[in-house]
């Protein structure tokens, strides 16, 4: 038998998680016992006198008898001891708050147990290790642990009949219990202080055969100061604020579902403890990913395990909120019910469906934790998240409350019209067809009910499609244009109008690395000896189903220096698929004034936040490239394979990605600087933003990080032709000086360029020279990067060498503006090395592998 110790489980994640037996549908079976009067005839020593006649009583988990405004809990012994769940959720918010009703507090696991002076103890779980109550050991790790006494209970009567103690619990809910309130920090998040006692109450106490339902109404008086912006109007208004809570007690199973060990190239979400036993040479950490209890009923197990499509015992219900609007619950539904294709890959039918709520069930409520609820906020939030609640012992999933903010749809449409603007002209105006916007909502509804089944993000999964296939349509009806939609991968921004793609391709879909995702996690294994055995099936599966289809590898969330691994990109090439984007963003932008009118009466505020987005588009394209630069490409394994974790970006694709820039933003792109559009709007993304964003990139570009990683690259792999640190600054200074001649002329554009390439070459040198916010934030990032490495040295040579080019060229230009900005850039280098007195040789060889054209001269 096994002893846990402790429910801080190490998330890896947290994106959601869930919760236990939670009825398959709201209705009558689990409703709470009817209240009723409590018997007079109570047997137990001095129970009458606290349960009356007047006790309105309800039987469930936890007894709960209310007498005039006091509240009881009535615990049986087969409860205490046993490991609950409590969850805690807004049920109402106040105003300008930023948090809706649903929405997660907190939740932790809890144990009632008897105390040594006729009391009842509440403690707080914290699993941080296991082990064998036969080892050895469990004595020494009983001795290092012991967990929290929350509160002490009064045993106020015992029924021996019943086997029963009775506690009072009025003033423990209507406290400030960091188990049903608000913690110090989000407390502090509101400015809220204390809790104003006397307009704080118990609104009401609802009790089932596995769950107790507590809803508080909690006022808390706050700190104002005056500043409007920072505070909440009742705040402001009443120097208060009322908040109305949830919490839910849920008995967790006496036996924690079988775990499934986790596996950091399939995407789940995961907890871990620490593992001791006798035979140890060292402590095991035993983590194990967040799923369903998904069990073939018993007379369906041989059909299972000969491979037919069976239902489970319990499927996954997911409700939709009646506050949802009634034309989007069909499409919200048919999200959840697309991932039925998943399941049937791992055995199970009909596994998880999408109900309307059934509103005419009084007795449950939407914070019910039995029930998992897609829950509809009226907020201008462009947002929404699907989380899960887990049984901390076994990563079993028992519920979820999925959050939707109104305002997604906006972002939607905005998405829609510049990805797919270009190609499908059911994008081109301010409202979408409810069809339309039915499709967008059902994928994302799709993606967020994938998390609650325990799926991670798969940012890689985009990587899996060649850039060509997403202007195929025949190739994309077949596979779709990303493996996941698990992805940050939202429209096919490639497909050209020529392509004749049809709108249906253009969307994402439950691929095949999410189905096999679903396989790996919830599919029948093989009959096994013991745990040794289940790791080696688990890790032979994925091997085999990678090596035999590449498209199920799985991308992490965004590996730090993996170009394959970026949210918001499409195919395996980010050089081609960008420079498809950018061309669709240019037949856009002279169209956008059409697009963005709905009346005459209208002012341009449509047409300033369309134009925002599509300028963000086009800076996605330039980071999408950038980060080919001084890449890794990151390849988890385990022993049994072959091939290596960690190697670089091929020098040819990052000296391809530095031309993409050279072409996109270290020259103007005048098609973006559209003065129909800026000269209509108050947009920041005027020319002057563009600017930014150059000044932007080239910071990223030079940052310390970047340059200490090619350092490295260079060191370690020696024999290999890596894109040395010292070859990436020349083939930028050719980039950006290489034009520099007896005819040379600059734009304003082209002198902002080469003043931010000297400051972000001056903060690698002497990050404590550095001025400025972006000199600042590159000097900062710089200093820890760079200390002691030959990255400073290279600035310094490089600077030098810059000067005395400088000096050398001053000489014979003509061009007022453009002999000013050289001398500027003179001193300003002088100011950081001193002068050099010998000019040298200042010449930079041009790079065939590199295209640059002559600087264009100032109107």
């Amino acid at each position: 038998m096994r002893i846990l110790f402790g429910s801080i489980c190490l998330l890896f994640l947290l994106n959601g998680c869930g919760l236990l037996n939670k009825a398959n549908a709201p209705g009558t079976a689990d409703a709470p016992i009817s209240t009723k009067r409590a018997s007079s005839k109570a047997k137990a020593h001095g129970y009458e006198s606290f349960i009356t006649k007047e006790a309105i009583s309800q039987k469930g988990l936890l007894d709960v008898h209310q007498v005039g405004t006091k509240y009881y809990f009535e615990i049986a012994d087969s409860i205490l001891n046993r490991e609950i769940l409590v969850v805690t959720r807004f049920a109402k918010t106040p105003a300008g708050s930023g948090n809706y009703g649903g929405e997660e507090i907190g939740k932790k696991t809890i144990t009632f147990e008897k105390g040594p002076q006729n009391n009842i103890f509440l403690r707080i779980g914290t699993l941080v290790s296991i082990v064998d109550e036969d080892d050895s050991i469990s004595r020494a790790v009983n001795n290092s642990n012991i967990t929290p006494i929350l509160e002490a209970f009064d045993v106020k009567a015992r029924n021996d009949k019943k086997k029963t103690s009775l506690i009072e619990v009025t003033d423990f809910i209507n406290g400030e219990s960091t188990l049903l309130s608000l913690n110090e920090g989000q407390k502090e998040s509101y400015r809220l202080s204390s809790l104003e006692k006397d307009k704080s109450y118990i609104q009401k106490i609802t009790t089932f055969p596995i769950n107790t339902e507590v809803r508080t109404v909690k006022t808390y008086k706050a700190k104002t100061t005056g500043k409007k912006k920072k505070e909440l109007p009742a705040a402001i208004l009443s120097g208060v604020v009322t908040l109305e809570l949830n919490s839910s007690f849920i008995l967790l199973p006496k036996v924690p579902m079988g775990k499934r060990y986790y596996d950091e190239r399939v995407g789940y979400f995961a907890s871990s403890y620490l593992e001791y036993g006798d035979d140890q040479q060292k402590v095991d950490r035993n983590t194990f990913i967040h799923r369903w209890r998904l069990e073939p009923k018993t007379e369906d197990i041989e059909k299972w395990k000969n491979g037919e499509l069976v239902e489970p015992k319990k499927p996954i219900i997911f409700y939709i909120d009646p506050a949802t609007p009634k034309k989007w619950r069909p499409y919200l539904i048919k999200g959840i019910n697309d991932w039925q294709s998943a399941f049937e890959q791992a055995g199970f039918k009909n596994a998880i469906v999408g109900k309307e709520w059934p509103i005419d069930n009084s007795s449950i409520s939407l914070e019910d934790a039995r029930f998992s609820v897609l829950r509809y906020f009226a907020s201008p939030k462009k947002n929404a998240y699907g989380p899960n609640i887990t049984d901390p012992r076994s990563g079993e999933i028992l519920e979820s409350h999925i959050g939707w903010y109104h305002n997604l749809m906006s972002l939607l449409h905005n998405w829609y019209t510049i990805q797919a603007g270009a190609v499908d002209e059911r994008a081109r105006s301010m409202e979408f067809e409810p069809e339309l916007m039915g499709e967008l909502i059902r994928f994302v509804s799709s993606h967020e009910v994938g998390h609650t089944l325990g799926l991670r993000h798969n940012m890689g999964a985009s990587h899996a499609t060649p850039v060509e296939k997403l202007r195929d349509a025949e190739w994309l009806k077949k596979n779709g244009h990303t493996s996941s939609i698990m992805d940050y991968a939202r429209f096919n921004y490639v497909a050209q109008p020529e392509d004749s793609i049809p709108p249906k391709e253009l969307m994402p879909r439950i691929g095949d690395y999410d189905k096999w995702a679903i396989q790996w996690g919830y599919g029948k294994l093989p009959d096994i000896e013991g745990l040794d055995d289940e790791r080696e099936i688990l890790n032979r599966w994925v091997v085999d189903s990678i090596a035999s289809n590449p498209r199920l590898w799985f991308g992490g969330e965004g590996r730090d220096f993996d170009p394959r691994s970026q949210t918001e990109d499409l195919g395996d090439n980010a050089m081609v698929a960008s420079t498809y984007g950018i061309m669709n963003l240019q037949r856009i932008v002279p169209r956008l004034t059409d697009w963005t009118k709905a009346r005459n009466s209208d002012d341009y505020s449509n047409l300033d936040e369309i134009y925002e987005s599509l300028v963000k588009q086009y800076e996605n394209y330039l980071f999408h490239v950038a980060k080919n630069i001084g890449g890794i490409y990151v390849t988890p394994r385990t022993m049994g394979e072959s091939g290596e974790v960690y190697c670089p970006v091929p020098k040819s694709q990052q000296k391809e990605a530095l031309v993409f820039l050279n072409n996109h933003i270290f020259k103007e792109p005048k098609w973006l600087i559209n003065n129909e559009i800026l000269n209509k709007t108050a947009s920041p993304q005027s020319k002057e933003s563009i600017t930014k964003t150059m000044e932007t990139v080239l910071l990223n570009l030079m940052g310390g990080s970047r340059m200490s990683r090619m350092t490295f690259i260079s060191e370690r792999y020696q024999d290999e032709d890596v894109y040395t640190p010292e070859q990436y600054i020349d083939d930028l200074n050719q980039l950006i000086w290489g034009e520099m001649n007896v005819f040379y002329k600059t734009t304003a554009y082209r002198r902002k360029l080469q003043k931010a390439y000297v400051s972000n070459m001056i903060a690698l040198y002497k990050p404590n020279e550095a001025e400025g916010v972006v000199e600042g934030i590159l000097a900062k990032l710089s200093e820890g990067y760079t200390a002691n490495t030959d990255v400073r040295s290279l600035a310094l040579h490089n600077l030098t060498t810059l000067q005395r080019k400088i000096k050398g060229t001053l000489s014979v230009i003509n061009h007022r503006m453009t002999k000013a900005h050289l001398l500027y850039l003179q001193k300003e280098i002088e100011e950081v090395i001193g002068e050099t007195q010998d000019p040298g040789n200042f010449f930079i060889p041009a790079n065939p592998d590199l295209s640059i054209e002559e600087g264009e001269g100032e109107d």
